[in-house]
């Protein structure tokens, strides 16, 4: 048995391991650690590993996966909306930067058919790379995601073309013609397949195997759906990058794509790490040591001009000033389908072994330096817009009408674009409640403006976006972004403009909570253990657990988990250190309540279960301070004040189905 291979996959894990977990420590993007590992264990530099056509297949495995995910991710409906993206965008970026490349070209001493072949090598950019990035950072379907995604389809889909242009430019004649026509059949068929299998076909099959209740044979078919695809597109000519991407078309509006997407996930990052290894493994640092000045001043040209022409792009497209250099800072790197267009150049001699490592050191470098430039995109943005631009500049060549948003107060703020906040737009509106939603997307402000709803356009980290929905005066403001920088930057500016109002923040993980706490939230919910706590509840119904001690028990798992984040009071607040961690709940008495006719002095809220009665809403008069001879009438509203398991010993006062009027957590008093 050779054990090549499997000597260099441990070095290369080994290695990765170490630089990983270094580049955690100082927070830099692993994809940096991976290019690193190739460098180090490439044949120019430590020569560890000597199997490389075999880590390069590996490699074309995490490339296939990686695509298929992003492909689940989408759907045909989101493609269909980006068309215009596609062709429109990608063509202008192609030939914009492919042009502008060749005449800088020429400069450096190129004949006209090499120097146009540099230009079309350049204008690729790394889908691998940008796409890696965008999905942990959830920005796949986001405004400036679409844009990104649709130019690097459209660079997926015109490798083919490019390479049956290459013997042209190369001097060798043949039937383009009839290639071309070749090429149209394939593609009117992939179509159709893609429709074919989304519609009828996956569904069908997934479903089938899925009632089997086997997850071993579920895997298998999602991979043997997942490589055949990307093997059909390879025998006819096409890569099996997208071919994969077309598989996960196939499968993404099946009911079992997240299924599928959430097992491939492990695989994926494995085997991807391998493409970014045998990337590094390209890069001769001879050649870089040699020739330094020239790689790093054609480093930053190639970088320059493919930000002004992709940044350029999205602005003509629709998108305002800070899309624009999000998008340009996201595809200003070289791709790796370059390396395959620059492989068919060398045997048609359009560039000199020279050029070549020029090329290789160029775009390993700008792969290299994607993830920090996509990191300080935003950043970057938010200085520039500090400059007296113009308003075209800033607002976009398609600015979304101005709606006249009403004077309002005491009214709920909605900050997200993700399903959560949408929905409970929804909610709020069916609850006649008055809400303003902010939404940082102009395709998804666009249709709600449509359906008559009241939504600010804007990023909710600048205070005149919160200042137009009357932050100020909100009584409550939920935010529900995802990011946690993003989240902790929006409520910091929500509590400088509003002391008082009543923030209410998502986050994914527990650990997030000190800190968000800390710059002025409320109240925290955090996914992973309130989906914890709802899966718990369950299993507690299950077993037939009183929903009376249900609730006492849940209190006190929120209480001993959340109820060690407490915020730091000012020394003139000290004498509310000492409070216990109250909370207000509305109830509301029902039919069959025990409460109705009765006096508060009768109910001995205090005494027996230790709650306050603060307030009373009767009809639309609300009783503040009721005496103790105050009696309860069916339908009233009852503010109640305490503990949470206090609270929730004190639903059976109501009813054995009472749940609180409001749909949130109870609020938390502060003081203020």
């Amino acid at each position: 048995m050779e054990l090549n291979l499997l000597k260099d996959i441990v070095v290369i894990f080994a290695l990765s391991t170490v630089v990983n977990f270094l580049f955690t420590k100082i927070k830099v993007p692993t994809i940096i650690g991976y290019l690193l590992t190739g460098v180090l264990t490439g044949p120019y530099l430590l020569g560890l590993v000597s199997s490389h056509h075999q880590i390069e297949l590996l490699a074309e495995i995490g490339v296939v996966l990686l695509m298929f995910t992003i492909g689940l991710e989408f759907s045909i409906n989101h493609l269909l909306r980006i068309r215009k993206i596609v062709f429109v965008g990608g063509f202008m970026q192609l030939i914009l930067t492919a042009g502008i490349t060749m005449l800088i070209a020429r400069l450096y001493n190129m004949d006209w058919a090499g120097a146009l072949f540099v230009g079309f090598l350049t204008a690729l950019s790394s889908t691998a790379v940008v796409l890696k990035l965008m999905q942990e950072r959830s920005e796949i379907t986001s405004n400036y995601g679409r844009t990104v995604l649709g130019i690097l389809i459209f660079q997926d889909i015109i490798l083919i073309p490019l390479l049956l242009f290459t013997p042209m430019l190369g001097g060798e004649v043949s039937d383009q013609s009839g290639q071309l026509l070749m090429l149209l059949g394939k593609t009117v068929f992939l179509v159709g397949l893609v429709y074919v299998g989304n519609r009828w076909l996956m569904p069908k099959l997934l479903r089938m195997v899925a009632h089997t209740k086997n997850q071993e044979l579920f895997m298998m078919s999602i991979f043997a759906i997942c490589l055949s695809v990307a093997l059909l597109t390879s025998e006819m000519g096409i890569s099996l990058a997208f071919g994969a991407f077309l598989a996960g078309l196939m499968i993404s509006e099946s009911e079992y794509s997240h299924n599928a997407f959430g097992q491939l996930i492990p695989f994926k990052d494995t085997f991807t790490s391998f493409f970014f290894v045998s990337i590094g493994m390209l890069l001769d640092l001879n050649f870089v040591s040699e020739h330094l000045g020239l790689v790093i001043s054609t480093v930053l040209l190639v970088l320059l001009i493919k930000m002004i022409i992709a940044g350029g792009t999205a602005f003509v497209l629709g998108h305002t000033f800070r899309g624009t250099i999000m998008v340009g800072f996201a595809l200003c790197q070289v791709g790796e389908f370059s390396f395959i267009l620059a492989q068919s150049g060398m045997k048609y001699q359009l560039i000199p072994d020279y050029y070549y490592q020029l090329f290789l050191a160029v775009a390993i470098i700008s792969m290299s330096v994607t993830p920090l430039l996509m990191m300080i995109s935003h950043p970057v943005a938010e200085k520039l817009l500090k400059l007296p631009l113009p308003k075209t500049l800033v607002n976009g060549l398609f600015p979304l009408p101005q709606i006249e948003i009403p004077v309002l107060k005491n009214h709920v703020v909605f900050i997200g674009k993700d399903a959560r906040a949408l929905n409970l737009s929804v909610m709020a509106k069916y609850m006649k409640m008055p809400y303003i939603s902010i939404i940082f997307d102009p395709g998804t402000v666009k249709k709600l403006q449509e359906k008559g709803e009241t939504v600010v356009y804007g990023d909710a980290t600048n205070e005149p976006i919160l200042e137009k929905a009357h932050v100020k005066t909100a009584d409550v403001v939920v935010v529900s972004v995802g990011n946690l920088i993003v989240a902790m930057s929006i409520v910091e500016r929500v509590r400088n403009l509003s002391p008082h109002a009543f923030i209410i923040v998502r986050t994914k993980k527990v650990v997030d909570i000190e800190e968000l706490y800390r710059l002025g939230a409320n109240q925290v919910i955090p996914e992973e253990f309130e989906t914890a706590i709802e899966l718990f509840e369950r299993v507690l119904k299950k077993r037939l657990v009183p929903q009376r001690e249900i609730n006492l028990l849940l209190a006190k798992i929120r209480d001993d988990h959340y109820g060690i984040f407490r915020e730091e009071t000012s020394k003139s607040d000290q004498l509310f250190q000492e409070l216990p961690n109250l909370e207000i709940m509305a109830l509301k008495v029902r039919e069959g309540s025990f409460v109705i006719g009765k006096s508060i002095s009768q109910i001995r809220f205090r005494k027996v279960f230790g709650v306050t009665l603060v307030a009373i809403l009767r009809k639309e008069e609300l009783i503040e301070h009721p005496d103790v001879h105050t009696t309860l009438e069916l339908f009233d509203i009852v503010y109640i004040m305490g503990r949470s398991e206090q609270i929730a010993n004190a639903f059976e006062l109501f009813g054995k189905n009472e749940l609180p009027v409001e749909a949130s957590k109870p609020r938390r008093l502060k003081a203020e």
